[in-house]
């Protein structure tokens, strides 16, 4: 509990998807941002004292807009704070259509050696309905290049857009197996409330399938992935052996983990007491007052989050763990249903959701828990 994850949020991009829901604005000239990043930083090391960084990741919004003399400056800021980062996992995340052999060589020479790219489709009406700004030409460009450069890269790909079918989504599978990412991160198409593309479909321009040939989509993905040695450890993430993203794995496993950056979200744990952080959300208003939200979980809350974030992963959670912090007891009676319909496995100290139960983890939290 002592390593100390940091997720830095840059919120600008050149596009605003149709399906996004984060905390994004269009790209502007901001040259105050960095500084107020690295000054949140040290305000975050008086807290929380010494620790040992387990990973450092750069999201967004598209942080590929970030110069490389950014990245370089914040790691420096990161490793005078909380020395020392060498042997860390630092990650950022791009978009193709910033891929930049001389940028991109920079970033790993600042650090940086994980790279995960937004590819989503390699399919061009795919791209276009997603409102992407790269084409497949581009993407597997830009994965070539990220493969050459860093020595972990991983790539997103989205599946259940409209008009997609086994076999669009099988040439995806293909080329992605095909590219040299060692991790490979396949999200389902959701409609999120506010989004573009909920307007849309409230005016019946229908973008995703329904979601009986999404789940099957699913099984497809996880069915091929397994079979070319990839590890399913997450609901929507996959990766070769030593290429598990350890920056997420701190989320999933109810790690610490400081947020900085316009609307960047931080868990911390701080004499025995859980609390939950929200940066400020605007870019404008974090160079004012860096933090919007400092929130003392319930030790019902913290342990509620920690069995809902832990069964997305394979080795699910610590039963003793959850009740340390604060769980009450299960429901002993939905724990053997479950068990004995699939969805879950027990062993030990340990529960953890099998394949099947993934695909309902809202329906098995709700149950599980005692109020």
């Amino acid at each position: 509990m002592n390593e100390l994850a940091i997720y830095i949020h840059w919120p600008y991009c050149a596009r605003i998807c149709p399906y996004c829901d984060f905390n994004v604005y269009k790209q502007r000239a901001d040259n105050e941002l960095r500084g107020r990043i690295i000054e949140d930083l040290k305000s975050w090391r008086e807290w929380t004292g010494e620790r040992k960084i387990s990973s450092i990741h750069f999201g967004g919004g598209t942080p590929s807009l970030m110069s490389a003399e950014d990245i370089k400056n914040i790691l420096a800021a990161i490793n005078s704070n909380w020395p020392d980062i060498k042997d860390v996992e630092i990650a950022i995340e791009a978009n193709p259509h910033d891929a930049d052999k001389i940028k991109w060589r920079a970033y790993a020479q600042a650090g940086v050696n994980r790279l995960s790219l937004g590819v989503q489709s390699f399919h061009d009406p795919a791209l276009k309905l997603l409102g992407r700004d790269h084409s497949t030409a581009k993407a597997k460009e830009a994965l070539s290049l990220a493969v050459d450069i860093f020595p972990s890269v991983s790539l997103d790909l989205i599946f259940g857009w409209a008009e997609q079918t086994q076999a669009l989504l099988q040439q995806d599978l293909d080329i992605a197996l095909q590219s040299g990412a060692q991790h490979i991160s396949a999200y389902q198409l959701t409609i999120e409330e506010g989004t573009a593309f909920a307007k849309a479909q409230a005016r019946g321009d229908i973008k995703a399938v329904d979601p009986d040939k999404s789940a099957d989509f699913y099984d497809l993905i996880r069915a091929r992935l397994c079979a070319e040695g990839f590890e399913h450890y997450e609901v929507s993430n996959f990766a070769r052996e030593s290429h598990h993203s350890r920056h997420n794995l701190t989320y999933w496993m109810g790690g610490d983990y400081v947020g900085v950056g316009p609307g960047a979200h931080g868990r911390l744990t701080h004499e025995g007491k859980r609390y939950a952080t929200v940066a400020a959300m605007r870019p404008d208003a974090y160079k004012t007052e860096f933090l919007e939200e400092k929130t003392e979980l319930t030790p019902t809350a913290w342990a509620e989050e920690y069995l809902l974030m832990g069964l997305r992963i394979e080795t699910g959670i610590s039963l003793s763990r959850f009740k340390e912090i604060g769980g009450s007891e299960l429901d002993e009676t939905a724990l053997i249903d479950f068990k004995n319909a699939g969805f879950i496995q027990i062993a030990e100290d340990r529960i953890a959701a099998t394949t099947k139960g993934r695909l309902v983890l809202n329906m098995i939290t709700e149950k599980l828990l005692v109020r």
